[in-house]
Protein backbone atom coordinates (compact mmCIF):
# COMPACT_ATOMS: atom_id res chain seq x y z
CA UNK A 1 0.00 0.00 0.00
CA UNK A 2 2.70 2.03 0.96
CA UNK A 3 4.78 1.41 -2.53
CA UNK A 4 1.40 2.56 -4.40
CA UNK A 5 1.36 5.69 -2.34
CA UNK A 6 4.58 6.89 -3.52
CA UNK A 7 3.82 5.50 -6.92
CA UNK A 8 1.10 7.97 -6.81
CA UNK A 9 3.21 11.06 -5.41
CA UNK A 10 5.59 10.80 -8.17
CA UNK A 11 3.53 10.12 -11.09
CA UNK A 12 1.30 13.70 -9.68
CA UNK A 13 4.52 15.49 -9.15
CA UNK A 14 5.56 14.46 -13.21
CA UNK A 15 2.27 15.74 -14.15
CA UNK A 16 2.25 19.32 -12.64
CA UNK A 17 5.99 19.54 -13.75
CA UNK A 18 4.84 18.22 -17.31
CA UNK A 19 2.06 20.93 -17.07
CA UNK A 20 4.66 23.66 -15.99
CA UNK A 21 6.93 22.99 -18.64
CA UNK A 22 3.13 23.11 -21.69
CA UNK A 23 2.57 26.35 -20.46
CA UNK A 24 5.93 28.00 -19.99
CA UNK A 25 7.51 30.57 -22.89
CA UNK A 26 10.34 30.24 -25.22
CA UNK A 27 11.47 32.98 -25.85
CA UNK A 28 14.00 33.68 -29.36
CA UNK A 29 16.12 36.99 -29.84
CA UNK A 30 18.88 38.42 -32.03
CA UNK A 31 21.64 39.98 -30.10
CA UNK A 32 23.83 43.21 -31.64
CA UNK A 33 26.53 40.78 -33.06
CA UNK A 34 23.51 38.78 -35.39
CA UNK A 35 23.42 35.52 -33.15
CA UNK A 36 20.32 34.38 -32.19
CA UNK A 37 19.27 32.92 -28.39
CA UNK A 38 17.13 31.23 -26.79
CA UNK A 39 15.78 31.28 -23.04
CA UNK A 40 12.71 31.47 -20.82
CA UNK A 41 13.71 35.14 -20.14
CA UNK A 42 14.71 38.15 -22.47
CA UNK A 43 17.72 39.74 -21.16
CA UNK A 44 16.73 43.64 -20.33
CA UNK A 45 19.53 45.17 -22.53
CA UNK A 46 17.61 43.27 -25.54
CA UNK A 47 14.51 43.91 -24.15
CA UNK A 48 13.40 47.21 -26.19
CA UNK A 49 14.64 44.55 -29.60
CA UNK A 50 11.81 42.42 -31.87
CA UNK A 51 12.02 39.00 -30.65
CA UNK A 52 9.79 36.19 -30.63
CA UNK A 53 7.88 33.37 -28.60
CA UNK A 54 7.73 30.10 -28.71
CA UNK A 55 4.54 28.75 -26.85
CA UNK A 56 3.36 25.14 -27.07
CA UNK A 57 4.93 24.86 -30.54
CA UNK A 58 3.32 27.88 -31.98
CA UNK A 59 5.45 30.72 -33.15
CA UNK A 60 4.39 34.14 -32.37
CA UNK A 61 6.14 37.53 -33.73
CA UNK A 62 6.43 40.13 -31.09
CA UNK A 63 7.22 43.41 -32.59
CA UNK A 64 8.48 45.89 -29.40
CA UNK A 65 7.86 48.57 -31.68
CA UNK A 66 4.30 48.05 -32.21
CA UNK A 67 3.93 47.64 -27.77
CA UNK A 68 1.55 49.81 -26.25
CA UNK A 69 2.90 52.18 -23.91
CA UNK A 70 1.83 51.09 -20.97
CA UNK A 71 2.98 47.36 -22.06
CA UNK A 72 6.12 48.19 -22.41
CA UNK A 73 7.12 50.62 -19.44
CA UNK A 74 6.52 47.07 -17.73
CA UNK A 75 9.38 46.16 -19.50
CA UNK A 76 11.63 48.88 -18.96
CA UNK A 77 12.09 51.62 -15.95
CA UNK A 78 11.29 55.27 -16.05
CA UNK A 79 14.77 56.39 -16.40
CA UNK A 80 15.17 54.03 -19.73
CA UNK A 81 12.48 55.14 -21.02
CA UNK A 82 13.02 59.12 -20.86
CA UNK A 83 16.91 57.80 -22.16
CA UNK A 84 15.27 56.28 -24.95
CA UNK A 85 12.91 59.37 -25.56
CA UNK A 86 15.97 61.58 -25.32
CA UNK A 87 18.23 59.74 -27.66
CA UNK A 88 15.50 60.14 -30.36
CA UNK A 89 14.80 63.50 -29.78
CA UNK A 90 18.38 63.80 -30.43
CA UNK A 91 18.46 62.01 -33.61
CA UNK A 92 15.47 63.48 -35.24
CA UNK A 93 16.19 67.53 -34.10
CA UNK A 94 19.66 67.26 -35.39
CA UNK A 95 21.48 66.41 -38.53
CA UNK A 96 24.66 66.85 -37.33
CA UNK A 97 26.70 67.91 -34.11
CA UNK A 98 27.74 71.11 -35.49
CA UNK A 99 23.79 72.39 -35.21
CA UNK A 100 23.72 71.37 -31.37
CA UNK A 101 26.80 73.73 -31.44
CA UNK A 102 24.55 76.50 -33.36
CA UNK A 103 21.89 75.57 -30.68
CA UNK A 104 23.85 76.05 -27.75
CA UNK A 105 25.22 79.38 -28.70
CA UNK A 106 21.59 80.77 -29.32
CA UNK A 107 20.82 79.91 -25.74
CA UNK A 108 24.00 80.81 -24.14
CA UNK A 109 23.33 84.13 -25.76
CA UNK A 110 19.95 84.52 -24.29
CA UNK A 111 21.24 83.82 -20.57
CA UNK A 112 24.44 86.16 -21.38
CA UNK A 113 21.99 89.00 -22.77
CA UNK A 114 20.29 88.72 -19.01
CA UNK A 115 23.42 88.49 -16.80
CA UNK A 116 24.83 91.76 -18.92
CA UNK A 117 21.41 93.39 -17.67
CA UNK A 118 21.43 92.43 -13.63
CA UNK A 119 25.65 93.30 -13.84
CA UNK A 120 24.33 96.21 -14.99
CA UNK A 121 21.08 96.87 -12.55
CA UNK A 122 23.65 95.41 -9.72
CA UNK A 123 25.93 98.45 -9.98
CA UNK A 124 23.42 100.40 -10.43
CA UNK A 125 21.70 99.96 -6.91
CA UNK A 126 25.18 99.64 -5.52
CA UNK A 127 25.54 103.11 -6.95
CA UNK A 128 22.28 104.42 -5.35
CA UNK A 129 22.88 102.74 -2.02
CA UNK A 130 26.45 104.59 -1.37
CA UNK A 131 24.65 107.85 -2.06
CA UNK A 132 22.02 107.31 -0.09
CA UNK A 133 24.71 106.03 3.00
CA UNK A 134 26.72 109.45 2.35
CA UNK A 135 23.47 111.66 2.91
CA UNK A 136 22.89 109.46 5.89
CA UNK A 137 26.38 109.95 7.06
CA UNK A 138 25.69 114.26 6.18
CA UNK A 139 23.23 113.73 8.45
CA UNK A 140 24.47 111.73 11.30
CA UNK A 141 27.66 114.26 11.00
CA UNK A 142 25.56 117.30 11.52
CA UNK A 143 24.01 115.54 14.63
CA UNK A 144 20.51 115.61 12.83
CA UNK A 145 17.79 112.82 13.11
CA UNK A 146 17.78 110.47 10.26
CA UNK A 147 14.23 111.25 8.72
CA UNK A 148 12.04 107.98 8.57
CA UNK A 149 11.92 108.66 4.11
CA UNK A 150 15.70 108.08 4.25
CA UNK A 151 15.68 104.97 6.17
CA UNK A 152 12.95 103.56 3.81
CA UNK A 153 15.28 104.76 0.86
CA UNK A 154 18.38 102.73 1.94
CA UNK A 155 16.06 99.57 3.22
CA UNK A 156 14.65 99.36 -0.40
CA UNK A 157 18.28 100.18 -2.24
CA UNK A 158 19.41 97.33 0.19
CA UNK A 159 17.00 95.00 -1.29
CA UNK A 160 16.87 95.57 -5.41
CA UNK A 161 20.98 94.78 -4.25
CA UNK A 162 19.54 91.43 -3.03
CA UNK A 163 17.66 90.82 -5.53
CA UNK A 164 19.70 91.39 -8.77
CA UNK A 165 22.51 89.85 -7.07
CA UNK A 166 20.17 86.67 -6.74
CA UNK A 167 18.99 87.15 -10.37
CA UNK A 168 22.76 87.42 -11.21
CA UNK A 169 23.72 84.12 -9.05
CA UNK A 170 20.83 82.12 -10.67
CA UNK A 171 21.78 83.40 -14.58
CA UNK A 172 25.31 82.11 -14.03
CA UNK A 173 24.23 79.10 -12.61
CA UNK A 174 21.70 79.16 -15.55
CA UNK A 175 24.90 79.46 -17.74
CA UNK A 176 26.72 76.98 -16.69
CA UNK A 177 23.74 74.30 -16.70
CA UNK A 178 23.02 75.22 -20.53
CA UNK A 179 26.82 74.70 -21.05
CA UNK A 180 26.91 71.29 -19.12
CA UNK A 181 23.72 70.09 -21.00
CA UNK A 182 24.45 70.84 -24.73
CA UNK A 183 28.15 69.04 -24.29
CA UNK A 184 26.23 65.96 -22.42
CA UNK A 185 23.69 66.62 -25.65
CA UNK A 186 27.08 66.51 -27.91
CA UNK A 187 29.07 63.40 -26.90
CA UNK A 188 25.62 61.49 -26.72
CA UNK A 189 24.76 61.93 -30.40
CA UNK A 190 28.13 61.36 -32.01
CA UNK A 191 27.59 58.54 -29.37
CA UNK A 192 24.59 57.41 -31.05
CA UNK A 193 25.92 58.08 -34.42
CA UNK A 194 28.78 55.93 -34.24
CA UNK A 195 30.97 59.29 -34.45
CA UNK A 196 34.39 59.52 -32.44
CA UNK A 197 34.69 61.29 -29.00
CA UNK A 198 35.73 65.32 -29.74
CA UNK A 199 39.71 65.97 -28.95
CA UNK A 200 40.21 66.94 -25.38
CA UNK A 201 37.20 64.51 -23.97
Amino acid sequence: MMKDYRVLLSVTALLAAVSLNAEAKLYKWVDENGVTHYGEIIPPKYANRNAQTLDKGRLHERDLSRDKPGQRGKMMSDEEIQAERHDNALINTYSSDKEIDLARDRNLQQVEARISSYTTLLKSANDNLVSLQQERDRIVAQNRKIPKSLEDDLAEAQQRIDKFQADLNTSNEELNAVKARYAADKARYRELKGLPPEAGQ
